[in-house]
């Protein structure tokens, strides 16, 4: 099974979107203080890169 450039933009928009949901999760329910602000804001720019490659899909 070969692998196009679609299909790897869509495991790593897949693997972005799971990172990102940890990170915000690890913000919200783990810490406590300013290091979850921290987590939550890089889970966010983690979604916001997802978007990017689910965009680039079909385009590249």
């Amino acid at each position: 099974m070969g692998m196009n450039k679609n299909t790897v933009l869509a495991w790593a928009t897949f693997i972005m979107i799971v990172v990102g949901v940890v990170l915000i999760g690890m913000g919200a329910f783990r810490y406590d203080d300013v290091a979850g602000w921290g987590f939550a804001a890089v889970g966010i720019g983690f979604f916001a890169i997802a978007w990017v490659f689910n965009a680039l899909k079909g385009r590249v």
